[in-house]
């Protein structure tokens, strides 16, 4: 299966991706999202579909959707500019239309770039007018200064040419008939940049499916079984209980635990929890218990901590932040769920599963597991999304020597 990299940038990035090298991208299929101005890009955010990695063009779009990422469950990168885009816009426009480097107005990201291209290439005459957005993002950057910077060095007869490394400047600059030119991104550096966000997916998946021990440390009440039980199938584990001991443990995986940390509030479950993760189950185990000796330390009834398997402690939960995904009360929500016939109950809890997942696809039987519901009803939920383009059958699977292949499942919508 593709690694699916969702592509946030302009409509001329885009382009020359899509020309130049996604047709060498055999493992790889990237879906393009395109905008006008880099402010926009954050828009893109909440209609991403289903995807392994988030790449954007830059460090422009990357830094006004920052806020909106922090949501995303998948690795987020930008394509870093570098002194290699910079000289080798120099040399273009030198190469092509004779102008030397200080006859040049360049923006860029950082103004050490250009420090460090005058050290390596020993130029004569260096660029003289720069001007950088690093330390404006995202709170003081403004387009026009940009479009201003340029538009008036040219008029004062300080420069023949504009580069800019900002499309929508780009764009303005070719309205005021001004010279100008987009910086170039060296195809190297557009494949190492997809390169780099293929391989943090596959880190990404193996890091979630790494093995979890979780162990529960509770006073008996009544229904205390049922409630070990319905943890354990949040966490998406197996219970077992810890002889001769008030302990229980439940093995799962890194993703599983950490969604359900995010996901649910701890203080709901009157607890103390221990939660590891390692290489092997004897290590997952030894590590949550090491975690669970920390929260019995704690001043608190109901706490957590994780420890990993390169011995990193982190907690007490749950004094971070949770987000909350019980209610589906947001407009964007609502009318998503009338979109897909289905009910706002429905469609968050299939968001929920589709996010707490290392793969994108899925069977009714895990849907209908995770749900709690009939297989049937579940199967009814499936076909209803097929049939509205929300969800697709990309496979399927023979588990067992008799019966019909079981279909597999993949969202269309989006989910983030």
């Amino acid at each position: 299966m593709k690694t699916k990299i969702a592509l946030i940038g302009s409509r001329e990035f885009i382009e020359h991706v899509q020309t130049s090298i996604a047709l060498d991208l055999n493992t790889i299929e990237l879906i393009p999202y395109i905008y006008g101005e880099p402010q926009e890009a954050s828009l893109h955010i909440k209609n991403l579909t289903p995807c392994d990695a988030v790449l954007f063009s830059g460090a422009l779009p990357y830094f006004f959707s920052k806020e909106e990422c922090r949501t995303l469950s998948v690795p987020v990168l930008y394509l870093e500019q570098d002194e290699t885009a910079l000289v080798t816009s120099l040399l273009y426009i030198l190469h092509h239309h004779g102008i030397e480097p200080d006859r040049v107005s360049i923006d860029l990201m950082d103004l050490s770039f250009i420090d460090h291209a005058q050290s390596d290439l020993h130029l004569k005459n260096p660029p003289r007018y720069v001007m950088d957005y690093k330390e404006r993002l995202p709170h003081t950057f403004h387009i026009d200064d940009y479009t201003d910077f340029h538009r008036q060095l040219f008029l004062d007869g300080k420069t023949d040419m504009a580069l800019t490394s900002i499309h929508a400047v780009y764009d303005r600059l070719v309205e005021l008939h001004i010279p100008c030119m987009r910086m170039i991104d060296p195809a190297k550096s557009l494949i190492r940049a997809i390169e780099k966000a293929h391989s943090q997916s596959l880190l990404s998946k193996r890091k979630a499916a790494t093995i979890a021990a979780a162990r529960l440390s509770v006073q008996y009440c009544e229904g205390e079984h049922e409630h070990l039980h319905e943890l354990a199938r949040l966490m998406k584990g197996t219970l077992q209980k810890i002889e001769d001991n008030a302990s229980y443990t439940i093995y799962s995986n890194r993703g599983s635990i950490e969604h359900f940390l995010e996901s649910t509030d701890f203080h709901e479950h009157s607890m103390l929890a221990g939660f590891g993760y390692g290489h092997t189950a004897a290590e997952a185990e030894t590590n949550a218990e090491i975690a669970l000796s920390f929260a019995r330390k704690a001043d608190s009834n109901s706490c957590a901590f994780i420890l990993n398997e390169e011995k990193e402690l982190s907690g007490p939960f749950p004094n971070k932040s949770k987000k909350q995904h019980l209610k589906n009360d947001t407009p964007d929500m609502l009318s998503l769920a009338k979109q897909l016939k289905l009910s706002p109950a429905n469609l968050s809890k299939l968001v929920q599963f589709y996010k707490s997942r290392s793969a994108r696809d899925f069977t009714a039987a895990e849907l209908s597991d995770y749900l709690q519901i009939t297989r049937r009803s579940t199967e009814r939920i499936l076909k209803k999304l097929v049939d509205n383009g929300s969800a697709r059958i990309i496979g399927e699977e023979m588990t067992y020597a008799q019966g019909r292949p079981r279909a597999i499942y993949e969202l269309t919508f989006p989910i983030y």
